[in-house]
This record gives structure tokens, C-alpha cells and sequence, in this order.
């Protein structure tokens, strides 16, 4: 069965129905989601310069008895960000047969990719495909323990379709040599889910001085990159498994791949012909016959 919706994404659902004054207030809620929204509501009113009547209202207009209830929400949502491997098993049925039980998996998959899609902003892969197929500007990208695969996956392609893209290193302590050639024409590209990592924000705080444009990718609660990212493409994660699934992440990279490769098709071309006599010359891949 599909996952309740998160306060979060009530709100996306909400946004044309708000009033100025309670999209004031969704500003501060999501400015350090959830963590934002577990102040007293006196505390968050002042912070969003509107009354306390304005937040009970926002809070039923999300379909909430009141301010308590949805507070009680981002609090599990809090608690959720931060689960071990070991208990992102809690609350999913694990008494299904095999079979069944992959169903169910693959239906909390389908699941994320469709509300995924449903949630991502129009234009937002339009602005992304803009910034990458801009070959004047050098790419970098890098992701934590769990999605530096995302990052590696990504980095394979635009690295065949054009040129002036670079992986990270694992390791943050060579991270500052590439910071030291980023400017205002770098992007920097950076895979970030629950359990969010310091290094990473580190990392994306000292970009940003830079001058580099950020560019995050991350799960529907949001790492405390958010804030800092000038784009930000939230998935949906969460699967019947003590691991998250980076599935629907897979499905914007690989949308977001297609769109560069035809925005950049001419040069595109010349350069995977190349790679291709090269491959060809090395006879690094065997011969169809």
C-alpha cells in the first residue's frame, strides 16, 4: 500500500489554493524541512510574520484537525529522515510470500516514480538540460555512500556527450582541488538522501562561494542542501527494505540525459564517432557479427 502523503507534498498539492499569508508561512515550514515545523506555533507564526489563526488554518486546510496534528506529522517525518538501514523495515509487512512480497516492492516503486513525476516542478528539467547542454561550462558531480552510484551513472553519460565534466573523488580530502578551479561558469552536481552528509554540505557551502551553480539532487524530505541549490529535484524513496530506493532519481537522470543529448546533438555526434573509432582502434568491446 501506497505511503500516506508527507506534509510536504500537501503543501505542492495546496500551492495555487494558498493565500499570500500562508504561502508566507510554507516558506518558513520549508525552509528546514521538517525540522522547521517542530517549533511552538507561536514561534513559527512570528517567524513567518503571520497570526496563529493563519497556521491552525493552514494546517486544516492541509487536512489536519489542527496545528498539533500536523506537527505530530513532520515529527514522524523528522524521526523517518534519520532511520538506520536496520529500521527502515518498521511498519511494512513482512509476513508476504516471496512472490507477493516483490509485488509489493515493485508496487512502492511504481509508486515513487509516479508521484516523482507528478511532483516535479514544469520548466524544471527544461532549466537543468539548459545548464548542462551549455558546453562552456564545466560540470562536476559527486554523491554520498549510497547515491554516489546516481552521481557515476550520470557523470558515464554526459562525459560521452560532451566534454568538461568530472567525477569527484571518493575521498572529501581532495575535494579542494576541485574547488579551486570552480567558478561562476561551474556547476556542481550533488546526490543527497536521508542520513544527509556533512561533507557534502560542507562541499556544496564552499561551491557556492565560488560562484558555482548548484544543482541537487535528493528524497522528498529534502538534505539540508536544499537551501543552498539554485535547482532541486526531490524523489521519492522509500520501499519496503532496510535500503532506499534511487530508482526514481535514475528516472529524471536518465530524462535529463536524453534532453542534453538532443540539445547538444551536432557536437554530441562528432564526439561519440570518435569515442567509437577509438573503441574500435583499442578493440576494447568485442565485434558484432
Amino acid at each position: 500500500m501506497p505511503k500516506p502523503l508527507s506534509v510536504k507534498d500537501r503543501l505542492q498539492d495546496q500551492a495555487a489554493a494558498l493565500t499570500p499569508a500562508e504561502r508566507q508561512l510554507t516558506g518558513v515550514l520549508m525552509r528546514d524541512y521538517p525540522v522547521g515545523g517542530l517549533q511552538s506555533i507561536t514561534k513559527i507564526a512570528e517567524a513567518a510574520g503571520v497570526s496563529t489563526p493563519t497556521v491552525i488554518r493552514l494546517a486544516r486546510k492541509l487536512g489536519f484537525d489542527g496545528f498539533p496534528e500536523l506537527q505530530a506529522a513532520m515529527r514522524e517525518e523528522a524521526s523517518a529522515q534519520f532511520k538506520t538501514p536496520i529500521r527502515k523495515r518498521d511498519g511494512w509487512d513482512d509476513t508476504k510470500p516471496g512472490s507477493a512480497a516483490f509485488k509489493a516492492f515493485a508496487e512502492a516503486v511504481f509508486d515513487n516514480l509516479s508521484r516523482t513525476i507528478d511532483r516535479l516542478e514544469p520548466g524544471r528539467l527544461d532549466a537543468l538540460a539548459g545548464v548542462l547542454a551549455d558546453t562552456e561550462r564545466r560540470v562536476y558531480l559527486t554523491g554520498g555512500r549510497i547515491t554516489r552510484s546516481n552521481a557515476d551513472y550520470l557523470y558515464n553519460h554526459l562525459q560521452i556527450i560532451r566534454p568538461g565534466v568530472t567525477l569527484l573523488g571518493a575521498s572529501p580530502n581532495v575535494w579542494p582541488q576541485y574547488i579551486l578551479d570552480m567558478d561562476q561558469q561551474s556547476v556542481l552536481i550533488v546526490f543527497d538522501i536521508r542520513r544527509y552528509e556533512r561533507d557534502l554540505k560542507r562541499l556544496s557551502e564552499l561551491a557556492k562561494e565560488r560562484g558555482a551553480e548548484l544543482v541537487l539532487f535528493t528524497d522528498q524530505w529534502g538534505s539540508p542542501i536544499s537551501h543552498l541549490a539554485d535547482h532541486v529535484v526531490n524523489a521519492l524513496i522509500e520501499v519496503p527494505s532496510s535500503w532506499d530506493s534511487t530508482l526514481a532519481i535514475n528516472l529524471v537522470i536518465e530524462a535529463l540525459i536524453a534532453e542534453v543529448q538532443t540539445r547538444v546533438a551536432d557536437s554530441a555526434q562528432d564526439r561519440m564517432e570518435a569515442l567509437e573509432d577509438m573503441f574500435q582502434s583499442t578493440r576494447i568491446f568485442r565485434k558484432s557479427t
